[in-house]
């Protein structure tokens, strides 16, 4: 099986918070660094499954993101070397209750509450890295219920792909078919059950998801 099957053969789910300005604007000062975090494998979902909010969950919301499938295995990669280690992207939701991640903050604790419930990591399908020529000048977006929430050039991050993925590999080694998410712009906003949640990356791929009822 290979890496175009990133939900079964990867590993782990690496993320960076806080990655566009503007949204890291009254949460928290701007990253110096990459700031990461790990969402739980099993918070994947595909086309056809649905994403839930579980019961006391209030403010659940979503967060388009370029996603970055890793090829093979890079620990101590340099940024010159990274495209080597990339096999493709997919447009990705990095689902979160915005409520427990405001507790997690204040109080200096873990994030996982907010960031790895089941369902929350609706994923697009595949793309191989030929598709897109360079990930820090491409557009994503999200639409719910057929309204435009999200849409800007991941060229704005204040982390490129380069930087992430050297960053991330001094502390952990990433497998093939691990996901590595790169931030999200502003938009985002709080989806209900019912809602039909769309994402993706402009001219390359297009995902679409419901809230459960």
């Amino acid at each position: 099986m290979g890496v175009e099957n990133f939900t079964e053969v990867g590993t782990k789910v690496v993320a960076i918070g806080f990655n566009y300005p503007t949204v890291a604007e009254g949460f928290i000062d701007i990253p110096e660094v990459p700031l990461i975090f790990l969402k739980a494998k099993s918070s994947y979902i595909t086309e056809g499954q649905e994403i839930v909010i579980p019961p006391d969950c209030k403010e659940v919301i979503h967060e388009v993101e370029l996603g970055v499938v890793i090829g093979k295995r890079a620990k101590n990669i340099k940024k010159e070397e990274v495209f080597d280690y990339v096999a493709g992207y997919c447009a990705v939701n990095d689902i979160t209750d915005v409520a427990f991640l405001r507790t997690a903050l204040k109080k200096g604790t873990h994030w996982i509450l907010a960031k790895s419930c089941d369902t929350f990591c609706p994923v697009s399908r595949f793309v191989p890295k030929e598709k897109i020529k360079d990930p820090d000048n491409v557009e994503i977006y999200c639409l719910v219920n057929g309204e435009e929430k999200q849409r800007d050039n991941t060229g704005i991050k204040a982390f490129d792909v380069p930087t992430i993925l050297e960053y991330i590999t001094k502390y952990i080694t990433l497998e093939p078919g691990d996901l590595v998410l790169t931030g999200t712009p502003v938009g985002s906003t709080i989806i209900h059950p019912g809602d039909k949640v769309e994402m993706g990356i402009t001219g390359v791929v297009h995902a679409t998801f419901y809230v459960k009822k």
